[in-house]
C-alpha cells in the first residue's frame, strides 16, 4: 500500500508563487513516475504535470508550461511542484499521483495511488 500526503497549498495573489510537496510512503517511490493533477469546482480533473523515476523526463500541460516546474527526491520519497507567476485559473485542489508506469503519461487512469489533495487559491 502506498500512501501519498500532499502540502503546500495555500491562498496566493496572482503573480505569486507557491511549492507543492508530496511525499510517499513505501519502497517502490523511486521505480515509478509521478504526476501533479489538479480539480477546480465543477471541472474535471485535468493533468498539470509528471515526471518519470529518474527525472530525465518530464511533461506539462500547455496551461502550465513555462510557469510550473516538477521535481523529485527519490532519497526522500518526495515530489514537488514549483508554482511560478500564478493565476486565478490555477485555483484547485492539487493532487499528486503514483503512476504504474516508469515513464510519463498524461492520462489519469495509468495512476493507480492518489493523495487527497491540497487547496491553491489566486486571488485576482
Amino acid at each position: 500500500q502506498v500512501q501519498l500526503v500532499e502540502s503546500g497549498g495555500g491562498l496566493v495573489q496572482a503573480g505569486g508563487s507557491l511549492r507543492l510537496s508530496c511525499t510517499a510512503s513505501g519502497r517502490t517511490f523511486s521505480t515509478y513516475a509521478m504526476g501533479w493533477f489538479r480539480q477546480a469546482p465543477g471541472k474535471e480533473r485535468e493533468f498539470v504535470a509528471t515526471i518519470s523515476w529518474s527525472s530525465g523526463n518530464t511533461y506539462y500541460a500547455d496551461s502550465v508550461k513555462g510557469r510550473f516546474t516538477i521535481s523529485r527526491d527519490n532519497a526522500k520519497n518526495t515530489v514537488y511542484l514549483q508554482m511560478n507567476n500564478l493565476k486565478p485559473e490555477d485555483t484547485a485542489v492539487y493532487y499528486c499521483a503514483k503512476s504504474t508506469r516508469s515513464g510519463i503519461y498524461v492520462n489519469k487512469d495509468t495512476y493507480n495511488y492518489w493523495g487527497r489533495g491540497t487547496q491553491v487559491t489566486v486571488s485576482s
